[in-house]
């Protein structure tokens, strides 16, 4: 997609020569005119560090894990975290303005509108940048997911196409405002996600099916093959006590035959699979399997018997989603605004959209990763708790947003506090307890004097902190630093004369050890340490960072 802006003084060779370098510079997929952006041309000259606002530390529970929230443009929070979780992350889902042409996105501090000549160009930028340090940051067997509309759809596709090959691309539709928007000729309803993931791994597991939708059918079977002497061991009683299922008897004999479908016995029921006639037929699951799917046996009282019938509250997850409970004025909009009573922020997502997206990928996942670099109202980061209060995990999020209009710290930040401390309003997806830390992008120069670097290492404490998870303070002298978690223990030392100092501080203490030295160059001082207990791994710094900056800002 080429914007003709620039190209209008062009003479007719001139403008063979752009098409033939446009041509070498790709062979197949989305061209535009690349625009250059201030963001990403100041880390040239800055390197982007963190900086902690320690007045917005949210600590609830010891067991669960540290949430993070950073403050800040999320290409140098990208760039942060390309040194800090490469190859960690287990989901990225990020909901990245659609460009509809409304004066609602900013493209270098100015608003991009529908008679911006480059407003295609601008966008594809900006994602193409973004989407190159998200690329590293993902598990082999991570997903990406990112949601647009009709806008950049089409564009997204193929720049997806060129970033992520070898990957499975799947775009889902999904009906997020059933009362529409009315175009030209179509009333919009429905917005898309793509999904993103390597090729060959079984990555989507199931979705959950509400109670009310479950289709409910005969657990004894009918048809073709269902008679008893088809499957000999699936013909056993189901034992019925108080209304609930209680027990399943062992397969009967094949000279056993009970005089009736459901039988009396010592107060209980026992039911066998014999239709209305008479015949003897078979239950749809065999006797060595059928308490693995008891929970979703229900039993139906008729006349003078019982019938059980299995429903699953499961299913494939499904290209097209419908469903009330992805109403963005509903569970988007009226909730945002619930919760964070005044705020201002435009077109927030369904809740139960976005945890619906990142769900069938995350219920095996307990110990998860999962980041969101256009955070927004936080959404994300509540959809994440949410699943963990279902089923007690361990997931962490990570989420990221400017502070423009006041989103970081007037929406997105007093929202995930609601979440944890409740609401009554919601109680079922609020009150959940939960850590979170408060980080801030900052700069140190760029230029590779010691000077510089000294001061890198010095500002390098809370992306060391959040490389090893390690956020409780031991220790802090001038020289160095120690932090731990439940699991492992992080040193940092600042003056490699301190080593015999601190070494003689963790002689004491039991456990494994991360230990970053500041160097000059690339040294990594396991000489040093060689006659030390614990395990411990060595890195220097600010060299390891220094080496992800290159990569990224070269």
């Amino acid at each position: 997609m080429i914007e003709y802006g620039k190209y209008s003084s062009y003479s007719k060779e001139e403008l063979i020569e752009e098409i033939k370098k446009l041509k070498k510079r790709k062979k197949y997929g989305i061209i535009w005119e690349d625009k250059p952006e201030q963001v990403a041309e100041l880390c040239k000259e800055k390197l982007p560090i963190l900086t902690e606002d320690k007045t917005k530390e949210i600590k609830t529970n010891t067991e669960k894990p540290v949430n993070i929230l950073i403050e800040g443009d999320n290409y140098h929070a990208l760039s942060i975290l390309n040194y800090t979780y490469k190859g960690k992350v287990d989901v990225i889902y990020i909901d990245p303005p659609f460009n509809t042409g409304a004066k609602n996105w900013k493209y270098d501090n100015n608003y991009v509108d529908i008679n911006d000549s480059f407003r295609h160009s601008k966008w594809l930028s900006m994602m193409e940048k973004r989407l190159k340090l998200t690329k590293p940051l993902l598990k082999r067997d991570g997903v990406l997911i990112c949601a647009i509309d009709d806008n950049e759809c089409a564009h997204l596709g193929v720049l997806l196409e060129g970033l992520f090959q070898g990957y499975e691309i799947h775009c889902i539709t999904i009906v997020h405002n059933p009362r529409g928007i009315q175009g030209k000729n179509f009333s919009y309803t429905h917005e898309y996600a793509y999904f993103v993931f390597r090729k060959d791994l079984k990555i989507i597991s199931i979705r959950k099916i509400k109670e009310e939708d479950i289709e409910w059918r005969n657990l004894r079977d009918n048809g073709g093959q269902s008679l008893r002497t088809n499957a000999k061991n699936c013909f056993y009683g189901i034992i019925v006590d108080g209304g609930k299922i209680v027990d399943f008897t062992d397969v009967l004999n094949n000279d056993e035959h009970p005089e009736k479908q459901t039988i009396i016995k010592d107060g209980k029921f026992y039911v066998y699979p014999i239709d209305r006639s008479g015949v003897e037929r078979k239950w749809r699951y065999a006797r060595q399997s059928i308490e693995e799917v008891k929970h979703l046996l229900r039993i139906k009282e008729t006349k003078n018997r019982y019938e059980i019938e299995i429903g699953k509250d499961f299913g494939t997850v499904r290209t097209v989603w419908q469903d009330s409970r992805y109403d963005a004025n509903e569970y988007g909009t009226k909730l945002v605004n619930r919760l964070v009573p005044g705020c201002n922020f435009d077109f927030p997502k369904s809740i139960f959209n976005t945890y619906d997206c990142i769900a069938p990928i995350l219920y095996s996942r307990k110990n998860a990763v999962v980041l969101d670099y256009f955070a927004g109202s936080g959404t994300t980061g509540h959809a994440v708790m949410m699943l963990n209060k279902e089923d007690n995990g361990n997931r962490q999020f990570i989420l990221c947003t400017n502070n423009e209009n006041g989103i970081a710290r007037d929406v997105c930040y007093p929202r995930i506090k609601k979440v944890i401390d409740g609401h009554k309003d919601y109680p079922t997806i609020t009150g959940i307890p939960a850590n979170l830390l408060y980080f801030e992008t900052d700069f140190v120069d760029a230029e590779p004097t010691d000077k510089n670097k000294i001061k890198l290492t010095k500002q390098a404490t809370e992306m060391i902190c959040i490389k090893e998870r390690t956020f409780e303070k031991v220790l802090e002298k001038k020289v160095f630093k120690i932090f731990k978690n439940t699991n492992h223990y992080t040193g940092i030392i600042f003056d490699q004369m301190a080593i015999p100092a601190f070494k003689k501080i963790i002689k004491g203490i039991k456990g494994k050890f991360s230990v970053y030295v500041f160097s000059l160059g690339d040294e990594t001082f396991d000489d040093e340490f060689s006659d030390v207990k614990q395990r411990v791994q060595m890195s220097p710094i600010p060299e390891a960072i220094l080496r992800v900056y290159r990569r990224i800002f070269r």
